[in-house]
């Protein structure tokens, strides 16, 4: 029996141009060949741990598999270090004064437009699966199956659409077993019923390596019989840095205050400050490079079944985090702070015929450049509006004319870090801090003399050129950023 293709070829000419609805040419009718897009994101998972990357606490052969078969970019960042505003960004490719979402518990407008909504415009399936922390419901999804708010590692209610919506951090039906397995397994039933003639954008948004440490009892004896190494900038004694961190508790960022309630074992009882801060350095980081494991585990079994259903070969895939994350450097843990460990983002594509194998791209991308990249490599619309830029050629190992420079950052004060904003180029940052009380204290560093930023060199005369310079251009791209763009038609 012949198939429709083949039917529609053998018409006649004329009957086919009066068929309704659609219009064939004598030749059989060819499925969408654009990209189908893969969008994985981790929470918290900082590029230290990774292998590929050069962490030497963690293998990652999943991810690194991604980084064998594609491009690792090195230097990655996001625009604000924070769970929620951190992803409104990505997803509205709007810096966070213009999307909205300055803080945990803000809630992003969703009539904005954000690049699911642009690639289901132009006829893309789309799905959500993981977590999202946006407090609104998801759109410009066929389907998602979302974590209430932060979600919990273990039999997690998931939020799928179609059941009512009316709190973000409540409902859901729960999922049987292991959030970081359950995630996994939602994202390869879903791919199994996707329409084998339409493109699909799927973003699978990872809880771990996101506290508490909670792991399968699997991965209990994992760096179990010796203690983590110390980074360098480990003793860090904040002399030249902010006063809120030398100065003030900062229970959200140093390991020497940390809140008793970041872990799932017991504290031990009596220890001085000194000691508490070793321990906590080990038995914080040992759970969170568990949760790595598992995480790890899962990307390789994804990839898997990519290659075992044949859509390896026609799927961009990406592999990022929201946020950095502090591995003890500088005593501290968390994120916020515009050092390099919470501000810089692993990021890894491949594109099986386009992305190089094993190559290494060292241009400054944003978190905001998802949007736009979706957006052209899927022939939909891209807003002017948008802040980013697309990627594409750096996907492609092209340099693209005109690429950025540097990257504006801006965090709105929330646990117990003050506001402050910055500019980071690839050979200096410069961060301003907001003191409501005057006497701003500020810091700039040379990264390529200084890569752990232990040596703020605001006040050194030498560099009063330099930091009239950053401070200009930090003017200049508060006001570009910070100020809605017109939009163009």
């Amino acid at each position: 029996m012949k198939s429709t293709a083949t039917y529609f070829s053998c018409l006649p000419a004329i009957l086919l141009a009066i068929l309704p609805g659609k219009s064939y040419c004598q030749t059989e009718i060819q499925a969408d060949s654009r990209p189908n897009i893969i969008f994985i994101l981790a929470d918290d998972h900082d590029i230290q741990a990774i292998s590929s990357y050069g962490s030497t606490l963690i293998n990652t052969p999943g991810i690194d598999r991604l980084a064998q078969e594609g491009v690792r970019f090195t230097n990655c960042f996001n625009v604000i270090s924070l769970c929620a505003p951190s992803r409104a960004a990505l997803i509205t490719g709007k810096y966070n004064r213009l999307n909205g979402v300055l803080r945990i518990g803000d809630r992003l407008d969703e009539k904005q437009e954000t690049f699911p909504k642009l690639l289901q415009q132009s006829g893309y399936q789309t799905a959500l699966i993981g977590k999202w922390h946006l407090e609104t419901e998801p759109q410009g999804f066929d389907y998602y199956s979302v974590l209430p708010g932060q979600g919990k590692y273990f039999n997690c209610p998931m939020k799928v659409k179609g059941q009512p919506w009316s709190n973000g951090n409540l409902g859901g039906i729960p999922a049987e077993g292991y959030i970081t397995d359950v995630i996994t397994n939602q994202a390869i039933d879903w791919l199994k019923k996707t329409n084998a003639g339409k493109p699909f954008l799927l973003m699978i948004h990872h809880k771990a390596p996101h506290g508490p440490h909670e792991y399968p009892e699997k991965y209990g004896k994992l760096f179990a019989d010796a203690d983590l190494p110390f980074p360098e900038t480990f003793n860090d004694d904040y002399s030249e840095k902010n006063p809120g961190l030398k100065d003030q508790n900062a229970g959200y960022s140093r390991l020497d205050h940390i809140y008793p309630n970041h872990f799932t074992e017991k504290v031990p009882e009596g220890m001085d400050r000194e000691t508490y801060k070793k321990w906590a350095y080990q038995s914080f980081f040992k759970g969170y490079l568990r949760l790595v494991a598992s995480l790890d585990e899962n990307i390789g079994r994804l990839l898997r079944y990519l290659d075992e259903s044949g859509l390896a070969k026609n799927t961009l895939v990406v592999y990022t985090s929201d946020n950095g994350f502090f591995l003890g450097e500088h005593g501290l843990f968390n994120k916020m702070w515009m050092y390099e460990e919470s501000m810089r983002l692993p990021l890894i594509i491949r594109f099986p015929g386009i992305a190089k194998p094993g190559s290494i791209n060292k241009e400054m991308v944003s978190i905001l450049d998802f949007a736009p990249t979706f957006a052209d490599f899927s022939n939909a619309r891209i807003p002017s509006t948008l802040q980013g830029k697309s990627i594409r050629l750096l996907i492609e190992s092209k340099k693209p004319v005109n690429w950025r420079e540097s990257i504006y950052y801006h965090y709105f004060n929330q646990f117990e870090v003050p506001e402050h904003e910055g500019i980071r180029t690839k050979e200096y940052k410069l961060i301003r801090f907001y003191n409501p009380k005057g006497n701003s204290f500020n810091e700039m560093y040379s990264l390529n003399n200084d890569p752990g930023e232990m040596k703020n060199l605001y006040l050194n005369p030498k560099y009063k050129s330099v930091k009239k310079r950053l401070e200009n251009s930090l003017n200049e791209m508060k006001t570009t950023f910070e100020t809605e763009p017109e939009a163009k038609y």
